[in-house]
């Protein structure tokens, strides 16, 4: 999981940028609305995929106007987003798994397939990736002098927490799929509001590229991320210090 951690730390540092914030915004707008759709209702404290949707738009400090228009749009027509999962291999073998929420799917498909085109990359078939990848429950809470790390991982190796690491600014928490919502639950009791909650798709192994090979990959990554339909990319890339230096 220590890969999978310094993605999250750059990840973090590249959506503090006012370009990033804005692509971040519109996903975190459509996760909202199609809670409310499939959730059952607009109110956060009766609807769980809700309140965990505005739980994550509020992490990333996203206005109040916006979370509460997303959330009235999706009263009113949430129906129209659907979700699709594309699988793939980008240059030099690394697999690429991206989760869609789109209203035209031949928009998307065309769109995530010229990305792949582009980057010297091939789309494959559902469930063609599916052995790389386990999905898991992932929670970041940011760090703070009242939370002592082996006390809460005391309390929360019960609820299913599998995985804890930490660096300056977050605590990672790594559940199997089966527990993303005790665990959530849990952290509510305890008062400990994640600035982030939701399901992943883990690579069960990394594989190592040199900087260039590294460099090549990450512009079909960021292409697909740049796409306003895409909500997320997962990969098997390892994340080495070589390549975290120059993507900072």
């Amino acid at each position: 999981m220590s890969g999978h951690s310094k993605w999250s730390t750059i990840k973090r540092k590249k959506g503090a940028a006012d370009a990033k914030r804005s692509k971040i915004f519109s996903k975190l707008s459509k996760e909202i609305t199609i809670a409310v759709k499939e959730g059952g209702g607009t109110d956060p404290d009766y609807n769980a995929k809700l309140r965990i949707a505005v739980q994550n738009a509020k992490g990333v400090n996203m206005p109040k106007d916006n979370i509460e228009r997303a959330i009235k749009k999706g009263d009113q027509d949430g129906a129209s987003f659907m979700e699709l999962t594309f699988e793939g291999y980008g240059a030099h073998g690394i697999a690429v798994f991206v989760e869609c929420l789109s209203d035209n799917n031949n928009r998307t498909v065309s769109a995530v397939r010229a990305a792949f085109n582009k980057y010297n990359g091939s789309l494959g078939t559902n469930g063609s990736l599916s052995f790389l990848f386990d999905r898991k429950g992932v929670f970041e809470i940011p760090q703070s002098d009242e939370l002592d790390l082996e006390e809460l991982e005391l309390e929360i190796i019960d609820a299913g927490a599998e995985d804890i690491e930490s660096d300056e600014e977050t605590i990672t928490i790594t559940c199997a799929l089966e527990d993303f919502g005790n665990l959530n639950k849990k952290l509510e009791e305890l008062k400990i509001e994640a600035s982030s909650a939701e399901l992943q798709r883990i690579p069960n192994d990394t594989k190592e590229l040199p900087l260039d090979q590294a460099k090549s990959v990450m512009k079909l990554i960021d292409a697909l991320e740049d796409d306003d339909d895409v909500q997320n990319v997962f990969h098997n890339l390892e994340m080495t210090d070589e390549l975290a230096a120059d993507m900072e």
